[in-house]
């Protein structure tokens, strides 16, 4: 099985309508001047730049090592560390995630160390995939491998939970919900989706000869096309967003 790989170049060139997007997701954050946020899977530091705007000391963590040499090239702070894997202790006034949370399936240790990371009463404010994102992009991969079983067998590694089930598991680790909530968000795919699956979907193509990824991106660009694309509005991308504002509780309260 391999695994998702991350390209900073490609990312910034073909994906740069998720820290677009994301840059809402900074005014429910709502960052004060001389406040430490964590930036839990920074990507290639768009959006930590934007927070820093507040007067805030941001701190970037991704498990790409490629991310990681992006964001430091603008001069941000950040180091190579998975998300379920943290290691900080009280540092944190906020930790703030966009896109990134829906790519770890061990959402019990995330939220252990986010809460950790906190100092009493900081916050956790993010986005990231709910429940029904991108169903018809799935369906089309899982159904193009399953008819080509040269192309091995397809592994869905995302987590994409809905607003009540993650409110639990807030609430079950340590957080107040303050504000959560699932949404459809037609996302237009400018570079088209082949070039969607070609970052996004890396771990089903990683390593297939090329003659496989070109049917696979092919095939299921044909399978999508009925839903995902018009002459009017291009490809779209069926994304479903889940959003949420949480508070850590002090031992006190």
């Amino acid at each position: 099985m391999s695994t998702q790989q991350w390209n900073a170049n490609q990312y910034q060139k073909d994906a740069q309508f998720v820290s677009e997007f994301g840059r809402s997701v900074i005014d429910l954050l709502a960052p004060k001047a001389n406040e430490t946020i964590l930036d839990l899977g920074c990507g290639t530091g768009e959006l930590a730049e934007q927070i820093m705007q507040a007067g805030t000391n941001v701190y970037g963590v991704d498990a790409s090592p490629s991310m990681i040499d992006a964001i430091k090239a603008r001069g941000l702070k950040a180091e190579v560390m998975s998300g379920d894997a943290l290691t900080f202790d009280a540092e944190f006034d906020a930790v703030f995630s966009n896109a990134a949370l829906h790519w770890i399936t061990d959402y019990h240790h995330v939220l252990q160390g986010v809460n950790r990371a906190l100092k009493p009463n900081g916050r956790f404010v993010g986005e990231f995939g709910g429940a029904g994102n991108i169903h018809a992009l799935t369906t089309a991969m899982q159904a193009v491998i399953e008819a080509h079983p040269e192309m091995g067998t397809f592994h869905n590694p995302w987590y994409f939970p809905t607003a009540e089930e993650y409110k639990t598991q807030l609430e079950k680790h340590g957080f107040k919900v303050h504000f959560i909530e699932c949404f459809s968000r037609p996302t237009p795919l400018e570079s088209g989706v082949e070039a969607w699956l070609t970052i996004f979907a890396n771990h089903v193509i990683s390593g297939m000869p090329s003659e496989l990824e070109e049917t696979f991106l092919n095939a299921t660009a044909q399978r999508v096309k009925p839903q995902l694309y018009s002459p009017e509005q291009g490809w779209m991308a069926d994304y479903v967003r889940l959003r949420f504002h949480a508070e850590k509780i002090a031992e006190s309260e």
